[in-house]
């Protein structure tokens, strides 16, 4: 089994088409105004928006995007205008994160995890 595609909640899906773009996935799909499909730049998963009419509440959808460029490509986001809750970052689990909020407040974390994101120190031995 593979993780190919997630799909999250928005209300506008228009407007979060250009967000997405903005970040670097390339629509292939739209179905305006209830779904949008794009593809990432590398690793040919997927990623979608579904048109809802009220979102979830709580903390909702977490999402991440590992680039192993992490800083260049937060620095390039930044300076089209893109807003970031936090820059990059070194966590206790071994990876770097920048985090920011789609237009419908979905978490956004751009990360860099290397090996450490399938293979960490503590990774349970079989």
């Amino acid at each position: 089994m593979n993780l190919n595609q997630v799909t999250v909640p928005s209300l506008d899906v228009s407007r979060s088409i250009l967000f997405y773009e903005k970040l670097g996935l390339e629509l292939i799909v739209e179905a305006l105004p209830n779904y949008a499909r794009f593809e990432c730049p590398d690793g040919g998963s997927s990623f979608s928006i579904h048109l809802v009419e009220k979102l979830p509440q709580g903390d909702g959808v977490y999402v991440y995007f590992e680039c192993e460029d992490l800083d260049i490509k937060v620095s390039d986001l930044v300076s089209k205008g893109i807003l970031f809750d936090q820059l990059p970052k070194d966590e206790n689990w071994l990876w770097r994160e920048a985090r920011l909020k789609d237009l419908d407040g979905n978490q956004i974390i751009l990360f860099y995890g290397g090996d450490n994101r399938l293979n960490p120190p503590w990774r349970v031995k079989k």
